[in-house]
């Protein structure tokens, strides 16, 4: 047996191990994800909201998984969006743009990567919108603009606060100038909400960048953020090309944003609602459950003061 043999029977040998690897349904499929010290129970990540206990990465979720943390298991109602022409440029490239959006509903069962739902958190009416990552990365094109001018509207409507975790990395660009326009059309639609002085609250979520950041996600009238996200309009590396130097590790996260002046707090995803709750209950000038245990354990503690003072 010659060394070309050899070769050939040591290249079948790895077609072989290589066809036997996962797919991309296999894993997702699977009881199984991947952090920091390797495999993780997807039900242990559930249970505590999708946070790792060892590195306390927050790992990305679906707008329903986003809605079940805000409002409570199916504690809500998502709302219909308009869905407008889905493919008005023809694009193709290595497949059609009717292919990616057919792929990226049956994987995520939306119908755009936004999705808008209202319900109550500690009796607070709330609007709330959340993008979802997985379809085709959390691009706004045309539906995802309409969705949440939808939210706009329907916050408006029934006087309610709107609340919003963007997430992505834009405009999409199979939509092209149409997408860019929504850009222009979701501020003037938060303008509007703010005309009617109805509290805007945003809370970043990874990643978000690009047209997102450049619009509607960086106008609220307060801002949060997961830890450790990541939140940008150019990246990193056409930015160090620009300047010329280099920058910290810690670029463009929460963290630093927050560190910065463009993000307010930088907030545990378990505290999210707990948060949304006493701001809303403050800018709205209303009593929920939770501040009225505070008030009473305050007065409580008060009362012997004043006493005293007396």
């Amino acid at each position: 047996m010659n060394w070309l043999t050899k070769a050939i029977k040591f290249g079948e040998k790895i077609k072989k191990v290589l066809k036997k690897r996962p797919s991309k349904e296999d894993i997702e499929n699977s009881d199984w994800t991947s952090c920091c010290k390797g495999p993780v129970l997807k039900k242990e990540l559930e249970d505590n909201l999708w946070v790792c206990g060892s590195c306390g990465k927050h790992h990305r979720i679906s707008c329903r998984q986003r809605f079940d943390i805000l409002f409570g298991k199916n504690a809500y109602e998502i709302l219909e969006t308009p869905i407008p022409a889905e493919d008005p440029l023809n694009w193709v490239d290595t497949k059609s743009y009717k292919d990616r959006l057919k792929a990226a509903r049956k994987k995520t069962d939306q119908n755009c990567a936004v999705m808008i739902a209202r319900g109550k958190v500690d009796g607070i009416e709330i609007t709330a919108g959340a993008i979802n990552f997985d379809f085709i990365g959390g691009s706004v094109g045309a539906a995802e603009g309409e969705a949440i001018i939808y939210g706009v509207q329907h916050a408006i409507d029934n006087q309610t606060p709107y609340v919003f975790f963007p997430c992505g990395g834009g405009q999409r660009m199979f939509e092209s100038p149409i997408a860019l326009a929504n850009m222009t059309r979701t501020t003037l639609a938060i303008n509007e909400l703010k005309k009617n002085n109805l509290p805007y609250l945003v809370c970043f979520t990874d990643p978000t960048a690009g047209g997102i950041t450049a619009s509607f996600a960086m106008l609220g009238d307060i801002h949060f953020a997961e830890p450790g996200c990541l939140i940008a309009f150019a990246g990193k590396r056409v930015i160090q090309a620009t300047v010329k130097e280099e920058l910290s590790a810690d670029f463009q996260t929460s963290e630093f944003v927050e560190k910065h002046g463009f993000v307010d707090r930088v907030i545990q995803r378990k505290d999210i609602k707990k948060e949304i709750s006493t701001l809303l209950s403050i800018l709205l000038k209303r009593e929920t459950e939770l501040n009225s245990e505070k008030l009473n354990d305050s007065s409580d503690n008060i009362e012997p003061l004043t006493k005293a003072a007396s």
